[in-house]
């Protein structure tokens, strides 16, 4: 009896086995916590029963409610899937093909929205500051948000006039063209950058996050030049994974400071 017990204590709670697969998988920290926060509601909707004692029935029940009850749209619906299978394959080990066949909500046809360049002009000059600069970014070297908040110093060649997007999409790297009328601005907040990399470093503050193998292998790295952000965090934060309180980039959450 003392064994089991033992045994069950040393045993990691359900939401942090999911954590873990997901670290070991190198998949993002959103990533995470959107599987995380799914899983957490699907056991709650269930009244706390372990998914291991649950089925298809439940699955489709909780996916119904938030159709019906939650009025979600369908890629909420499918991330909630996505989260699902998620757990039952890389967590509880379980292969089910009942998981295969669950109906996944289909997206609505709709034709893009495509702004003229009148219009992306206007919005542009409506902006300012860094968020232009990352709205131009955006628009003129086809990123996605994330790919440019995420931009290391390294990752730009302002001399050829090129850029480096790492773990794009897909988990893919790729180079694109970086605009000649972009170079001067992004120069200038290089030059912004600096100054906080140096303020940080007479501070003593840790270093930026990097991939968890170079961190390893190159710990020096974190505190070096040409890993840091292009656009840092106006404030330091703590890494949710590490507990560390350091610079991270800057996100749509540092709205207070930077406008985005």
């Amino acid at each position: 009896m003392c064994a089991n017990t033992s045994s069950a204590a040393r045993r990691p709670r359900l939401l942090d086995q999911v954590r873990e697969a997901v670290r070991v998988r190198h998949l993002g920290g959103r990533t995470e916590q959107a599987y995380v926060a799914w899983v957490k509601r699907f056991v709650l909707f269930h009244g706390k029963r372990h998914p291991r004692h649950m089925g298809r029935s439940e699955v489709e029940s909780f996916l119904a409610h938030l159709a019906v009850d939650g009025q979600a749209a369908a890629s909420t619906q499918n991330q909630a899937l996505a989260a699902i299978l998620f757990l039952y394959r890389h967590v509880l080990d379980q292969n089910l093909g009942w998981l295969e066949n669950v109906v996944r909500a289909r997206r609505p046809k709709r034709l893009p929205v495509v702004l003229s360049r009148r219009k992306v002009a206007r919005l542009l000059d409506a902006m300012n500051g860094t968020p232009r600069l990352v709205a131009v970014l955006l628009y003129g070297a086809g990123l996605r948000l994330m790919e440019a908040l995420r931009l290391r110093v390294k990752d730009l060649d302002l001399e050829y006039g090129q850029l480096l997007v790492r773990d794009g999409k897909g988990g893919k790297d790729r180079r694109t063209v970086l605009p000649e009328r972009l170079r001067p601005a992004l120069r200038r907040q290089l030059e912004q950058a600096r100054e906080v990399f140096d303020l940080d470093r007479r501070n003593g503050v840790p270093g930026v996050e990097l991939p968890a193998a170079l961190a390893r292998k190159y710990p020096a790295a974190a505190t070096e030049w040409r890993w840091q952000w292009v656009f840092p965090a106006p404030r330091l934060s703590t890494d949710p994974r590490s507990g560390v309180r350091r610079r991270h980039h800057l996100t749509c959450t540092n709205n207070e400071s930077s406008g985005l």
